[in-house]
């Protein structure tokens, strides 16, 4: 594991650098009204909350803040709401668990909430309005977290590698075994805690055979050891199970989820979980889908599967996610039937109702695979009787692998936003995750993290804005993309105007320039198999039907109309017209649900074909632009940061060049039709 000073490592620091402030009279008032501190409370959360409230302030003013042995005149006060009777019964009425109020009143500032968690993101908040360099009179708010559950996933397996991870290896585990260190941990946490994460899956959803070991009294230690600590930061702990574990570390001759030799197993384990963390927060699940065991086996539905699971937990007031991304990934491509597609919605939308109410789906935003450009899922709007969280992936895969630049708050809030008018019009993604459409007892919002432990945390210094845009993000779908980007950069970087304005440029435009250079039109996939980097058009895994996207001589696009694969059908009607008319239907969308010739004219004049060479032609400028912006903040970024940008973006040049003429010039064989603007195409 790298070795890090975090005090003056701007990298590792990430949005908590906390620079001293800049303009001379605020850093005056600052410096008279946060004097001192005084607290109210004696748990680790608010102990966590006050050490982060005093690192902050001397980082931000040159002083660390004296403490208080009681309530102060002045300064700032930190403390549950029963400790403060200037608060009226409508503020306090207004806040929920996890609300905090911020509030500037006679000389102090009172940072408050119903519980340790509520004070501690209402400290991270008050940070934050610091290092945004907010005056002392605007520091008046109360905030709650929109979603209920806002989680990461870590895919970290046990010998410390991560699966789909881009930023080294894993800051948990090592040789199958935990780390020692729990310093970069802790840092972690205070990360995740800065923009309201929740909770936390410790562990990889593809559980191998050490991981499996982690329910058990060799590891349960170690396993609360960590719960400690992001508890601390009022994050809760999930664990990944392997859905075959009676058999693979019981010694039982099933995992048959009606078999009360498997059930009384499941509860002796969990019973025991409990025994070493009190506050565990359930299992993630992946069951029948690429090579995973699951209820399948012995004839058992998804349901039947979960419902075991959530009945053990259910006295524990643990909770059981299950995954939808289910697929038989030895279907047969050659049939024009089959559709990858439509198999989350055809698997659990006749179950929607049948299960406990401690079991939540957790749905991928789109129906394949984290693609650059996808549809939302139909299962959003379907499920009308079972608790839902919405899947993203920050961690690129797909999308760069953390070597290209690709913000993907645009893509977030396209799918956040999006309306599936299930209950009429306002049925968004964003309202249907967080209960306000339908009611759930749990529901959410998780996420696949990017970390690793590179010292930048990200392997690109431009990719830790993913993770900060998720977490605030789920935190508030509602927050506007451009004032999340600002935050970023400004806690990052600096406020220089320059600056702001030139990474701003960068983010906001980086995923549309990646996907102009990769995947045209929504048709995804055309990566390497197996690592899921760089070009291969007939690259698609399950390919050996046929390729995935169907190009010949004439067209390329999948028909999932009702005439094609049906997809279409899954969604509402207003969703299902739309995506089903070629006029009508999106065209960022347009070869996922409709099969195309080369010469179809599309909005803007052009015909498909040439679309496809000038995209990838303009997305290459475009990674250039992004340099030469880059370029310009030699002087106003830390050399070492700037280099490491500098780098990427050389790469990402070199590798948009590849993908151009290896796009291009598959289709220019199969189409036989050339450029009209007259460019060489190999």
């Amino acid at each position: 594991m790298s070795t890090v000073k975090r005090d003056t490592n701007l990298s590792y620091n990430c949005w908590l650098g906390y620079r001293k402030i800049k303009n001379k009279d605020l850093l005056i008032e600052y410096k008279k009204a946060f004097s001192c501190i005084s607290v109210f409370g004696e748990t680790k959360t608010i102990d966590a909350a006050l050490y982060e409230l005093k690192y902050g302030i001397s980082k931000m003013l040159g002083k660390t803040p004296r403490i208080a042995g009681s309530e102060s005149s002045g300064g700032i006060n930190i403390g549950l709401v029963d400790r403060f009777d200037i608060l009226s019964s409508k503020e306090i009425n207004d806040i929920g668990d996890e609300g905090f109020i911020i509030k500037n009143h006679d000389k102090r500032i009172i940072i408050t909430g119903k519980t340790g968690r509520g004070i501690l993101y209402g400290v991270f908040t008050f940070l934050r309005l610091m290092q945004l360099e907010r005056p002392v009179s605007s520091m008046n708010v109360i905030d709650n977290p929109v979603n209920m559950l806002r989680m990461v996933n870590q895919w970290d397996n046990m010998d410390g590698t991560i699966e789909r991870g881009y930023a080294g290896n894993s800051i948990f585990y090592r040789n199958n075994n935990f780390v020692r260190s729990k310093k970069r941990i802790r840092d972690y946490a205070r990360l995740l805690a800065s923009v309201g994460i929740n909770g936390i899956v410790l562990n990889n959803v593809n559980v191998h055979h050490y991981e499996t070991r982690m329910i058990t009294k060799t590891f349960l230690p170690k396993v609360a050891a960590l719960a400690d600590i992001f508890r601390e930061y009022g994050i809760t702990v999930f664990l990944s199970v392997n859905y075959a574990s009676p058999v693979e570390i019981g010694g039982l001759p099933t995992a048959d989820p009606l078999d009360t030799a498997v059930r009384e197993w499941w509860s002796g384990t969990v019973k025991e979980i409990y025994s070493y963390i009190p506050d565990f927060g359930g299992f993630l699940v992946k069951a029948d889908s690429e090579y995973r065991p699951g209820p399948f086996t012995y004839g058992r539905n998804h349901a039947e599967g979960a419902n075991m699971l959530a009945s053990v937990l259910k006295p524990f007031n643990g909770i059981v996610i299950w995954r939808c991304f289910v697929y038989n990934c030895l279907q047969d491509w050659r049939d024009r039937e089959t559709d990858r597609a439509k198999a989350a919605y055809d698997n659990f939308m006749p179950l929607d109702g049948e299960f406990l109410d401690n079991v939540i789906l957790q749905i991928k935003n789109g129906p394949m695979d984290f693609q650059v450009r996808e549809p939302v899922s139909p299962l959003f709007g379907g499920l009308k009787k079972t608790n839902q969280m919405l899947e993203l992936q920050i961690t690129q895969e797909y999308t760069g692998q953390q070597k290209h630049v690709c913000y993907l708050v645009p893509q977030w809030k396209e799918v956040l936003d999006f309306d599936t008018y299930s209950k009429g019009e306002g049925s968004t993604v964003k309202r249907i995750i967080s209960g306000r459409v339908y009611p759930q007892k749990y529901c959410g919002i998780a996420a696949v993290s990017n970390i690793g432990d590179d010292e930048t945390w990200t392997g690109h210094i431009l990719a830790q804005a993913n993770l900060y845009g998720y977490g605030r993000l789920a935190w508030n779908p509602d927050m506007d993309m451009n004032g999340i980007t600002d935050e970023w950069i400004i806690l990052t970087f600096s406020d220089h105007p320059t600056v702001v304005k030139n990474i701003k440029s960068i983010l906001l435009n980086s995923w549309r320039t990646y996907e102009n250079y990769t995947s045209p039109l929504g048709i995804g996939w055309m990566v390497n198999p197996g690592h899921h980097y760089g070009p291969s058009v007939d690259g698609y895994e399950y390919s050996k039907w046929g390729t995935y996207h169907r190009a010949d001589c004439f067209g390329i696009g999948v028909d999932r109309t009702v005439k094609g694969t049906g997809y279409t059908a899954q969604y509402h009607k207003r969703n299902a017209d739309m995506y089903d008319n070629i006029e009508s239907c999106p065209e960022e969308l347009l070869l996922f649900f409709h099969r195309v010739p080369y010469n179809y004219r599309l909005k803007s004049g052009k015909t498909l074909i040439q679309h496809i060479y000038d995209t990838h032609f303009e997305g290459v400028e475009q990674v250039r632009e992004f340099k030469s912006k880059w370029l310009s903040l030699k002087d106003l970024i830390d050399p070492e940061r700037f280099e490491h940008v500098l780098d990427r973006l050389n790469t990402q040049i070199e590798d948009a060049i590849e993908w151009r003429d290896v796009v291009n010039t598959y289709f220019y064989r199969k189409s036989g039709i050339p450029d009209e603007k007259g460019r060489k195409i190999y």
